[in-house]
């Protein structure tokens, strides 16, 4: 269970490679309580790197590896059931996502493959873990969104699409678990400072992966919605929101 401070006992990490996932793991290690780490990813160095911190971290937690590949949308119910066959899942972490290259227009394929693991991969594994909470009637489920979503830009205009698809998703799936025990808290950080971003011009506002950490495990006690990270990103967002279309076409985003 999740206790008061918002510290769980039983974690699943959708998107184990993520560096916002390391370091909100590492936050909820700190609190004392972690009994059992899954970590879902591509096998690999990164998953294995992983697995490897979280077993320093909490030294007492079981930490399991699970083969999760966010295109195979068909095997994702055979990956995660046996997960909560195991035992209960107190917070599931989605933290899949993909940062393309920005062409003007990008190959159809590559696109197609931006979107599954963006999004389609969102759906499908989260329905997976809803259902799974909701019959055990409790438990938080974490997405990783992105300001992105919020109003979509030429510049990354097809990562952004997939952000708002997430978002969206999450948002509504938390409502169809109103009342269940199961929350859903939707992240929504702007640009935060990771092996995914290495090399881009950090944008006004950027945050490291710590930062991010922060603010889910502080909203972690509490109930769902909508978290935005910096917070001064929510006043941002929503004149950005409201800019006439031919204006924001011309705002250096």
């Amino acid at each position: 269970m999740i206790d008061a401070l918002g510290a769980p006992q039983s974690v699943l990490v959708l998107g184990a490679g993520s560096d916002i996932a390391a370091a909100t793991l590492a936050r909820w290690a700190a609190g004392g309580r972690l009994l059992r780490v899954v970590l879902a990813g591509r096998p690999g160095a990164r998953r294995d790197a992983a697995a490897d911190a979280a077993r320093r971290l909490a030294p007492a937690a079981s930490v399991e590896v699970v083969d999760f590949e966010a295109t195979r949308t068909g095997d994702h119910a055979a990956a995660l059931h046996p997960v909560f066959d195991a035992g209960d899942v107190d917070v599931v972490l989605f933290a899949v996502g993909t940062l393309p290259d920005r062409p003007s227009l990008p190959d159809p394929e590559a696109a197609a493959e931006v979107v599954t693991t963006n999004f389609t991969a969102g759906v499908t594994a989260l329905t997976v873990a809803a259902t799974r909470m909701r019959a055990a009637g409790h438990g938080r489920i974490v997405v990783l969104s992105s300001v992105a979503g919020e109003r979509v830009r030429a510049s990354n205009y097809l990562y952004g699409s997939t952000k708002a698809g997430l978002d969206g998703f999450a948002l509504g799936l938390g409502e169809e678990l109103r009342g269940s025990g199961v929350e859903v808290l939707v992240v929504r950080p702007g640009f935060v400072r990771t092996r995914m971003t290495a090399g881009l011009a950090p944008a006004p506002l950027a945050v490291d992966a710590d930062a991010v950490a922060e603010a889910v495990t502080t909203r972690l006690a509490g109930l769902g919605g909508i978290v935005w990270v910096p917070s001064p990103l929510r006043v941002v967002m929503s004149v950005l929101r409201h800019v006439p279309r031919p204006l924001f076409r011309r705002l250096p985003l």
